[in-house]
């Protein structure tokens, strides 16, 4: 993990002082990103900003970005998806301050006064990741619907073709 940043920051005192902290962290090292990847390699980038908002409720902006390799649902091949998130949190140090928010903010509980800088790093990547991650550079698989485009086998060329219900339909004149 790069040495720019701690590993946990008081976010009071980090609002306080109007922080900022920045850096790098190996994707090997986020543990629980790592299933959902096809290959750990490379780094996050990202940055936190820590002020007080009007309330004096202290908040953290927190920009990350990644190249994560994953594997594309269509074709079943890994794909490199740059991913970039950005959030705004309320800090919260109990679950009974959650009561206090609007229900529309979004919020970060500092455990024991404390947040792990890499665990909310963490947090923001698996927020971006898709739940279906496709490449887009592979196209969609093309199906007929069903009041479309319907296919007359009888109007195909090929006589010598079989048709597995053909002997059926004989049968269904018949009575």
């Amino acid at each position: 993990m790069s040495r720019e940043f701690p590993d946990f920051v008081d976010p009071w005192r980090a609002a306080e002082g109007g922080r900022r902290i920045g850096g790098t962290i190996p994707l090997a090292r986020l543990s629980r990103l790592a299933p959902l990847l096809a290959s750990n390699e490379g780094v996050a980038d990202f940055s936190l900003r820590f002020w007080y908002d009007a309330q004096r409720r202290p908040t953290v902006a927190v920009e990350v970005s990644a190249p994560l390799r994953l594997v594309c649902q269509r074709s079943l091949e890994p794909y490199t998806e740059e991913i970039r998130q950005e959030s705004v949190l309320q800090v919260i140090g109990t679950l009974a301050e959650q009561a206090m928010l609007s229900g529309e903010e979004e919020y970060v509980l500092a455990d024991e006064g404390q947040l792990a800088v890499a665990e909310l790093v963490e947090d923001e990547l698996l927020l971006a990741v898709p739940q279906v991650p496709r490449n887009p550079a592979v196209e969609p698989v093309r199906e007929s619907t069903a009041g479309g485009d319907k296919h007359d086998p009888s109007s195909d060329g090929d006589s010598g073709r079989q048709h597995p219900f053909e002997a059926l339909k004989g049968l269904m004149k018949n009575r």
